[in-house]
């Protein structure tokens, strides 16, 4: 399998590190220039090769991963590749609408290109070393023929059925997580208003049957005041939100929680707090509650 040629597009946070592995692993590795020089820069210094655009990448690889912020990206790269006579598979690594996903595997078997869609669990730290979570969806003889090089940078490989499965998935383990990031800002905010301060909280709920990693990790930030605890911006939580509502719409699912949730991420979203880091979340919650740092 080293002899493939792997395409990389989306050399972010995320990416950068996915991408770093392949190359280290041996393979020929092609990546779209990127706005940010710093890993573009770090990775042909390692091996790799820079695409000047997604057609030039598609003649250049038999397999390309996306690593992008969502649907209407993906939908667009695709859209060129096939443009541009792609012939080779497609693993979409985004979180995205499994809605437009199982359009776009629709569209790619059209052409006779495979499409796979295999979001990411964990942080750039796991990306960097190689040991994300990965939800995969897609057909068996597919998933079998790229899983060796999603073992390059994943840790933890389920194939979790067809196309759009893994979106699905995806968008499932995120409504957990940030229903926990709202459930913890609120009872934070009523705690606050009556005398339970987060650090009495958190030495409450710390060793209980209520905690967890992500709650260790989104309480980083509130007693222990580490901006990097969770580098997850509140503007993809808001779109992660918006894609899991649409789905249980899509599904006909009365959406009375993940709605909630969702409205939550907007609010924040649309004060101006997209690019703040997920745990951030309890600050604007204590904020909109006129709950002043004194007494929190």
């Amino acid at each position: 399998m080293a002899d493939l040629r792997v395409g990389f597009v989306g050399v972010g946070l995320m990416g950068h590190g996915m991408a770093k592995n392949i190359v280290e692993a041996g393979y020929s590795l092609s990546v779209l220039g990127h706005r940010n020089r710093t890993p573009v820069e770090d990775l042909t210094s390692r091996g790799a090769e820079e695409a000047a655009d997604v057609a030039a990448l598609a003649t250049a690889a038999d397999l390309v991963f996306l690593c992008l912020p969502g649907s209407p990206q993906v939908e667009a790269t695709i859209e060129t590749l096939l443009g541009s006579g792609f012939q080779g598979t497609v693993v979409d690594c985004s979180t995205s609408n499994p809605v437009s996903t199982r359009q776009l595997a629709a569209r790619c078997q059209e052409v006779g290109v495979a499409f796979l869609d295999a979001p990411l669990s964990r942080t750039p730290k796991e990306a960097w070393a190689g040991t994300l979570d990965c939800m995969v969806g897609g057909s068996e003889a597919d998933f079998a023929r790229v899983r060796p090089v999603i073992d390059c940078w994943a840790g933890r490989i389920l194939h979790v059925g067809e196309v759009g499965a893994g979106h699905t998935m995806k968008l499932l383990n995120n409504f957990l997580s940030l229903g926990y990031a709202t459930l913890y800002s609120e009872a934070l905010a009523i705690g606050a208003k009556n005398g339970v301060d987060a650090a009495t909280f958190h030495e409450v709920i710390s060793g209980g049957r209520m905690d967890c990693g992500f709650y260790q990790t989104f309480m980083a930030y509130v007693v222990g005041g580490d901006p990097e605890a969770h580098r997850f911006a509140l503007t993809n939580a808001h779109k992660d939100m918006r894609y899991l509502v649409s789905l249980a719409n899509e599904s006909g699912i009365a959406s009375h929680v993940s709605s909630a949730v969702k409205n939550g991420f907007a609010a924040a979203d649309a004060q101006g707090r997209g690019a703040d880091y997920l745990p951030t979340l309890y600050d604007f919650v204590q904020q909109m509650n006129g709950i002043g740092r004194d007494e929190r």
